[in-house]
């Protein structure tokens, strides 16, 4: 049946059978273009993996039939018959542009500090030119006071000022960080205005901390002073300690200092159940009832322990509030009359800190004489009470007359069990004694 020589293959044949054709062909048949491949579309047909000897096939592979298949172009076979990828095309396309565009940008900043720039822009999600319109501006509506403190951070210097000014390439191909530095350059003394910012956003939390602070001084000082309980109670621990020490150095007291107040746990009755704490309690529930709530009188002391009601590091830290919001004032002045000779502009954050400043410095003098007010109280405050002593002292002065009502309460049922039981042993005498 194949005695006869096959006719020469047709172009479609040898296109299909393109693996057989390069692994046995001449050198001069296989394909020249790289080896790297454009998927192409497959012929669905039924491999012959081994051909027998006879056959067509084996024909086929007998050096004078194999020099007369054509050698295939398989530039033209992947332009007819590729697989078509259009994620795989579109990827790229996106990919070209991406990597040209990394090619040409310009990068002057030092690395570190542009990629932290650009970590911080992030945050921000506003354009460059919105977020310095927002600062010329003086508005505290869009960023917030920690983001004004990155943007402070992250100014450009004098030297990177002054590399950006001497770049003569495009400078849309300018890197994230120098676009932004640039951006920056446009208004004049970024930092000092951004500073001003940053004081703004914060004035009116940081006065109403203060102001809080001091209000709860001059409240709890007077308190103190006016509450006719607490001389009572005082007064009854000076006579217990006078008491005690009578006949030695430290009895005939007039006072005492009001550390000692914290001693009245530690000394403890022989039978160590009752503490001169507990017993104070006693006393005063025996004899002066009617002062035993005289914590009611207090209601500023625990507040005022937190916020320096008499710590002399706490009193230093309202103080160093103070002088910040004084300096910054200050500051707010300076800026104020050096942005004046801006130019054009400044006009709008000239004429914003204008208003802003007035009325912070309204809020300066009243915050200034409600200081003052607060450290004479302290003042006065230190001559009757360490207040966080006293706020011990009363916490503890609780603890013990609680203690106290349920001792007597237990001591009470232990009565009224005794009570009973007695009742009981007599109704039982009677009993026996009415047998006959």
């Amino acid at each position: 049946m194949f005695s006869a020589p096959p006719p020469p293959p047709t172009f479609s044949f040898g296109a299909k059978d393109r693996g057989s054709a390069r692994s046995r062909s001449p050198r001069s048949l296989r394909p020249t273009q790289s080896s790297k491949r454009t998927p192409l579309k497959p012929l669905h047909w039924v491999k012959v993996s081994r051909a027998t000897q006879g056959s067509l096939w084996a024909e086929t592979q007998k050096s004078d039939e194999a020099s007369r298949t054509p050698e295939i172009d398989i530039s033209e076979l992947e332009s007819l018959f590729s697989v078509a990828m259009p994620n795989m095309e579109a990827k790229r396309a996106r990919q070209r542009p991406s990597v040209a565009a990394k090619q040409e940008k310009v990068l002057l900043i030092d690395l570190q500090r542009s990629k932290n720039c650009e970590i911080m822009l992030r945050n921000i999600k506003m354009p460059l030119p919105d977020l310095m319109d927002s600062v010329l501006a003086l508005d505290d509506s869009i960023v917030d006071g920690d983001q004004v403190d990155y943007l402070i951070k992250f100014c450009p210097t004098k030297e990177e000022m002054e590399l950006l000014k001497g770049f003569t390439g495009n400078k849309e191909n300018l890197g994230k960080c120098e676009q932004f530095f640039l951006e920056m350059m446009k208004v004049p003394r970024v930092e000092s205005k951004l500073r001003i910012l940053s004081f703004k956003i914060k004035f009116l939390t940081q006065v109403a901390d203060l102001k809080n602070s001091l209000n709860t001084i001059n409240s709890v000082a007077e308190e103190v002073r006016n509450s006719v309980k607490l001389k009572r109670v005082m007064q009854t621990i000076l006579s217990l300690g006078n008491a005690l020490n009578q006949g030695t150095a430290r009895g005939s007291a007039v006072g005492f200092r009001l550390d000692s107040l914290l001693k009245l746990i530690d000394i403890r009755a022989r039978n160590n159940r009752m503490t001169l704490m507990h017993y104070l309690c006693k006393v005063l529930s025996e004899k002066l009832p009617e002062v035993l709530d005289f914590n009611k009188d207090l209601t500023y002391l625990e507040p005022a322990s937190k916020c320096g009601g008499e710590s002399q590091i706490q009193l230093k830290e309202l103080a160093e509030e103070m002088q910040a919001i004084t300096k910054g004032l200050e500051k707010v002045e300076q800026e104020l009359t050096t942005s004046e000779k801006d130019g054009p502009g400044s006009e709008i954050f000239y004429k914003k800190l204008k208003e802003f400043l007035a009325d912070a410095q309204a809020e300066g003098r009243s915050l200034a004489f409600l200081y003052s007010t607060a450290g004479k109280s302290a003042d006065s405050l230190a001559h009757y009470f360490v207040v966080s002593t006293l706020l011990s002292f009363v916490k503890t002065f609780e603890r013990a007359h609680a203690e106290n009502l349920r001792q007597m309460e237990l001591e009470k049922k232990r009565a009224q069990m005794e009570a009973e039981r007695e009742k009981v042993k007599a109704a039982a005498h009677k009993e026996d004694l009415l047998e006959p």
